[in-house]
């Protein structure tokens, strides 16, 4: 599916992104897109017919310095956007992703969820819950799960709803994208390991999260958040350098032109530092691997509204611009 991405004024942060797109009839290429909405395409300017966008980031720091010259020569060939399809930005060997981040989120939960006999004023439940998140940022550790490369798809493209999926959910989210191999890297340096960022919906089937036949194993995250298409990504990755404050990022998702996700990532509980160190005290992080920080409020279960056949998704990020997805039933077999 191939749409008009924003108004150049708007597109993203920065003087220039990465992004992956094709022309019609076309293999798809790593590309260089201006903030005035051209596009040059990287296999020419690198010399390499075989380059992809996680190839860029295998040696980001020589590579970003030729991006930001490319960026501003103007004697290699450009083409406008409108002309390509846009893909998700890069493919990656690995996704992490995190659960109950935000705090205004997971507090509403806590108080979703109360317990039988319960019968204190909201308030009260609210105020207890708040010092417990406070209580999590500052004692306990962040909840990271794997995800599936094969759920990635296009910021742009239609997400097809498997008919086993009885509640399908939306899940706006701040990705990293890893830039230098992480591997038990502190806080303090983590940010320098992240190239750049881009949008992510991960989205749930939250009837299939929790296992009815073996509650006593807990979440089957497979099943429920693995389903193609189930991660649009995208459209751009733009470089670190271009957002200086990852914690001050406003993120917005609307369902049919209303909103229904509209937060702060300042409402995280644990920041994308805490969140790459973190992951990278276990395993080791590649270049091009996301880490997904997590979702604000909003989501479907707290509007008591999913996901169906015709729904139309429009997601923003501050500085990465923006996604526009529809959801299409899947047909019977």
């Amino acid at each position: 599916m191939s749409v008009k991405p924003e108004a150049a004024s708007a597109l993203f942060a920065g003087p220039f992104a990465l992004a992956t797109l094709s022309a019609p009839e076309g293999s798809a290429f790593p590309a260089l897109v201006t903030a005035d909405a051209q596009v040059l395409d990287l296999r020419a300017a690198f010399g390499d017919a075989g380059l992809t966008v996680r190839g860029l980031l295998e040696d980001w720091e020589s590579a970003l310095a030729r991006l930001r010259a490319l960026a501003g020569d103007g004697s290699h060939a450009r083409k406008p956007l409108a002309e390509f399809r846009v893909h998700a930005p890069l493919e990656p060997r690995q996704v992490f992703q995190s659960g109950a981040n935000y705090r205004q989120h997971v507090i509403d939960l806590h108080v979703a969820h109360r317990a039988p006999g319960d019968d204190r004023p909201e308030a009260e439940r609210r105020a207890e819950a708040a010092q417990i998140m406070d209580r999590r940022a500052a004692e306990d550790l962040p909840y990271v799960f794997i995800g599936l490369p094969t759920s990635i798809t296009g910021p742009y493209d239609d997400v097809v709803l498997p008919s086993w999926a009885e509640k399908p959910d939306w899940e706006l989210e701040l990705a990293a994208v890893i830039g230098r191999p992480a591997h038990r890297v502190p806080v303090e340096e983590a940010l320098d390991h992240v190239a750049g960022y881009t949008i992510a919906n991960d989205l749930t089937d939250r009837a299939t999260v929790f296992r009815r036949d073996m509650p006593q194993i807990g979440t089957d995250w497979l099943r429920s958040k693995n389903a193609p298409g189930f991660t649009p990504l995208g459209p751009w990755l733009v470089p670190a350098e271009s957002i200086p404050d990852p914690g001050d990022l406003r993120l917005c998702l609307k369902l049919n032109g209303a909103t229904m996700q509209d937060e702060s990532t300042k409402d995280m509980i644990f920041d994308v530092a805490r969140m790459v160190s973190y992951v990278s005290q276990t395993t080791r992080l590649l270049p091009g691997d996301l880490v997904l920080t997590g979702s604000p409020a909003g989501n479907g279960m707290h509007w008591g509204r999913l996901l169906r056949d015709g729904d139309v998704m429009e997601a923003t990020v501050t500085g990465l611009g923006a996604q526009r997805t529809r959801c299409l039933a899947e047909e019977a077999s």
